[in-house]
């Protein structure tokens, strides 16, 4: 394989911070709070990457959709609670780093809502190396195309140039969607198998693969 990406599109959760038991725990926690059936581990972690009410609608199926905003807030309580203690994967200061250095774009794709990724950027220290990012609460949730397009445009990149770099199903779903590639991780929220069953160009096992893969082939 040729060198031939000039946008690197990441998703956040489970790609480059470790946070998917944060928010596993913290759906938990907060159906507790409301008296719901708490969804199973699994059931919690194949959420994560979609946007917040596409994530109730499939972890907690009872609550009624009046009652989103209550699990909204106990949600964002237990996981502001836990979010000292969720870091970044090793190297990935690094790579996004050497990345930079090779004169590629980078950009974010989450679930997550813009106040909550304007806060890890912050707080993780990363937030000068992405040209631009899209959030769920902003525009269609993943598998939808609609953050990617909506990067492509921004930044002025074709899809051939463009790489898109998730650890679940949403992430290379919407990859396709949107007609680029997608490299998957198997270190996140969905297991490497659900993963190596999406058009991939290929799955990498841990954040040290991950490093590797991108030096050798962007």
């Amino acid at each position: 394989m040729t060198a031939r990406f000039q946008l690197i599109i990441f998703d956040w959760d489970g790609t480059l911070m470790d946070s998917a038991y944060a928010i596993v725990r913290s759906i938990q926690d907060a159906s507790r709070d409301l008296g719901l059936p708490v969804p199973t581990d699994e059931r919690a972690r194949h959420v994560i990457g979609l946007g917040m009410d596409e994530a109730l609608a499939c972890a907690v199926p009872t609550l009624a959709r009046e009652d989103y905003p209550k699990m909204h807030e106990r949600y964002r309580h237990h996981y502001l609670a836990l979010a000292g203690k969720i870091e970044l994967f090793p190297g990935v200061p690094a790579l996004l780093d050497w990345l930079a250095g090779q004169g590629r774009r980078l950009a974010v794709a989450t679930g997550k809502s813009r106040v909550g990724l304007n806060r890890v950027l912050e707080s993780s220290g990363l937030k000068g190396y992405f040209h631009a990012t899209r959030c769920a609460d902003e525009t269609f949730s993943k598998p939808h195309p609609a953050m990617v397009e909506e990067l492509l445009d921004e930044l002025g990149v074709d899809a051939v140039q463009t790489l898109m770099v998730g650890d679940t199903t949403h992430d290379l779903q919407m990859a396709k969607n949107a007609g680029v590639a997608g490299l998957g991780v198997g270190y996140g929220a969905h297991p490497i198998e659900a993963l190596y069953a999406e058009e991939t160009l290929a799955c990498v096992k841990t954040p040290a693969e991950l490093d590797a893969w991108l030096r050798a082939y962007v």
